[in-house]
C-alpha cells in the first residue's frame, strides 16, 4: 500500500495550519486510491501540541490534529522530544502515537513512502 507521510516540523502559523489541513484533505481520497496517510509532528511543531496554545493557529492546528486522529489517521509524534519537555502521557492522551523520530523517518525510506514538510 502507498503512504503519503505529512511532516509537520516548522512552528510558523502557516506551516502548522496549512500541513495539517493537507493531511485532512489527502486523507479524504487517500483510501479509494489504495493509499494511507500519516501525520509527524516533531521539532519546533511538536511542542504547539501541549501548552493549550492560545493563538488561533495553535487552536486550528490542535483541533485539525485531533480530527485527524478521531479520523483514524496515525499522527505520531517523537517520544525522546516529549519526554524531555515532560509531555509524553499528555500526547499519549489524546491519541498521538509516540515513537523514536529516527526510526520513522528510516521506517518511511524502506517502506518506499512520500514524505511531505511543512
Amino acid at each position: 500500500m502507498s503512504k503519503t507521510v505529512i511532516h509537520v516540523f516548522h512552528d510558523d502559523d502557516d506551516s502548522l495550519v496549512t500541513g495539517s489541513r493537507v493531511a485532512q484533505r489527502i486523507q479524504e481520497i487517500a483510501p479509494e486510491h489504495g493509499s494511507e496517510v500519516e501525520v509527524f509532528c516533531f521539532g519546533p511543531a511538536q511542542r504547539r501540541l501541549t501548552g493549550g496554545g492560545t493563538t488561533s493557529a495553535d487552536i486550528v492546528f490542535n483541533r485539525q490534529v485531533d480530527e485527524l486522529v478521531a479520523g483514524g489517521v496515525t499522527v505520531l509524534a517523537c517520544v525522546n522530544a516529549a519526554r524531555a519537555d515532560g509531555v509524553e502521557a499528555e500526547l499519549a492522551s489524546r491519541g498521538l502515537t509516540l515513537r523514536v523520530a529516527r526510526d520513522e523517518f528510516l521506517r518511511w525510506t524502506l517502506e518506499g513512502a512520500t514524505v511531505v514538510t511543512f
